[in-house]
């Protein structure tokens, strides 16, 4: 009988042995130590050099994983597992990430480069003072055309993807936000508008532009840009550039009536272990120095006002991703609506879709 209580209690503990394992590693996801820092990012969204010059500098070891949505990175990060110290979520996000009590508040005073940052890209609507959020990368969503089919000039604005000479030739993204704010845009409205009739008329102008409408597609857009199959796309500038880069006849144009700015950013998870490491990562990389090499491998737009004075002046001075003063102030920031309005967008958009070419 001694036997069988001794065997039970050793059971017991084993048992509890394992929970309290079970516990700790569905808390941390990843098995992390003191010196462990874990960046979780877009993929391809950073230098990875910079990531080993940050090591030596610091010490830290960097775990990395990446997502390919918001959405998909919101779920996991809501989900609990592994503790992320960095993430780099849209603006819309951040402010969701915020409402769902995600993230952790940022001392300013602990990160002595944010001085760096331009005062344009901070104070945005979805993080009044930056509490949650720093500016990492920023862009445009804007027309890119083939001057093989499309002379140069003769695309500057919104209303211009409307000309009957464009029957069947444009390509659009598949974004129900970008596209549906670019017709909002054209008839002088906010792309936040939470109006219904202004909506739906929104929606009624783009149904004018199906005719000219070749496709709505997502990452497919790039290849037929790049093989000279379409004459116009709608897409965003970190998109366009790598197409300009394949292929000497695109040109990017920002109408200069306004589009919709986005931007990228570094925040701390609520999960976030290592918030020292965490702050040191974001004070390397708001570096003039770091920020300018991240630029040049990854092709967007800084928000780092050093920095773009290091990068050469065939990047810092070219129009298509660095916008004149007077086109950036007609630029908008998309605000995270209610969920409800969201489902509007959509709808009108799936709506348009059905119609379309």
């Amino acid at each position: 009988m001694k036997k069988l209580v001794l065997a039970a209690i050793a059971i017991i503990l084993v048992c509890l042995g394992l929970q309290i394992l079970a516990d700790k590693l569905n808390n941390s996801g990843v098995s992390s130590g003191s010196k462990d820092l874990i960046i979780y990012n877009w993929g391809d969204y950073i230098d990875p050099k910079l990531l080993k010059k940050f090591e030596k500098q610091t010490g830290y070891h960097v775990i990395y994983e990446t997502f390919d949505s918001n959405e998909s990175m919101y779920t996991k990060i809501k989900q609990g597992g592994t503790a992320y110290d960095i993430c780099i979520p849209s603006d819309y996000m951040v402010s969701k990430m915020k409402e769902s009590h995600l993230l952790k508040k940022i001392n300013l005073r602990k990160i002595a480069n944010i001085k760096n940052i331009d005062p344009q890209f901070m104070n945005q609507s979805f993080d009044y003072g930056n509490k949650y959020s720093i500016p990492y990368f920023w862009g445009t969503l804007g027309i890119i055309y083939n001057d093989k089919f499309v002379k140069m000039g003769e695309i500057k604005h919104w209303n211009d993807l409307w000309k009957s000479k464009f029957k069947h030739q444009i390509l659009l993204v598949d974004s129900a936000r970008d596209i549906m704010g670019l017709s909002l845009i054209s008839m002088k409205n906010s792309v936040n508008s939470q109006d219904s009739l202004k909506l739906k008329l929104a929606k009624t102008k783009l149904d004018a532009l199906g005719a000219n409408v070749k496709a709505i597609i997502a990452d497919e857009l790039k290849m037929y840009m790049i093989r000279n199959e379409a004459s116009i796309g709608v897409t965003w500038s970190g998109e366009a550039r790598t197409m300009l880069n394949e292929n000497p006849h695109l040109h990017y144009v920002v109408p200069s009536e306004g589009s919709n700015l986005w931007l990228d950013n570094i925040v701390i998870p609520k999960t976030a272990k290592n918030q020292a490491g965490a702050y040191a990562f974001i004070n390397f990389m708001l570096d003039p120095k770091n920020a300018a090499q991240n630029a040049k491998y990854i092709g967007y737009a800084t928000p780092n006002m050093l920095a773009k004075k290091l990068l050469p002046d065939s990047i810092k001075k070219d129009r298509q991703f660095y916008p004149a003063t007077s086109t950036m102030k007609h630029l908008q920031v998309f605000k995270n609506l209610r969920s409800e309005k969201i489902q509007e967008y959509n709808d009108l958009f799936l709506e348009f879709k059905m119609y379309a070419h």
